[in-house]
């Protein structure tokens, strides 16, 4: 166990359409809800997604970055990295379940093959599968 400050990431997105995300994070990205909630009329669900690190970029960076997967700077503020095991059918099921193609796969210098996608909301995620 680490003596870390911080013991759990947790990212908290408001959907404008609940149904659409919930579709697209579980069967597009194969996430299992592991707590759902019904409050007051509202819904909500929590869904596990392994080890969490945050990243934080300067401009530059994102640019680099952004120009490497897309070819031109496109994410916003924020932007979800999530490592897959096989990217070419992680990337066929998002695309099935209400992802946007940014960009197709490239190899990074780093060896990694990476792809570009927005969810139906419009936050862009890279799917990324090391060697």
């Amino acid at each position: 166990m680490t003596n870390s400050p911080i013991l759990q990431l947790r990212v908290a997105i408001t959907a404008s359409d609940y149904e659409r995300l919930v579709k697209f994070y579980c069967d597009g990205l194969g996430l299992e809800p592991a707590a759902v909630w019904n409050n007051d009329g509202g819904r909500a669900l929590m869904l596990e997604m392994g080890q969490a690190t945050l990243e934080l970029f300067d401009e530059r960076q994102a640019e680099v970055i952004d120009q490497l997967e897309a070819e031109k700077r496109v994410s916003g503020q924020i932007r979800f990295a999530l490592q897959v095991p096989d990217l070419p059918s992680a990337l066929k099921r998002a695309l099935a379940n209400g992802a946007t193609l940014v960009h197709p796969p490239v190899e990074t210098p780093w060896g990694d093959l990476n792809v570009r996608i927005q969810d139906p909301d419009g936050l862009q995620v890279t799917l990324f599968q090391s060697k």
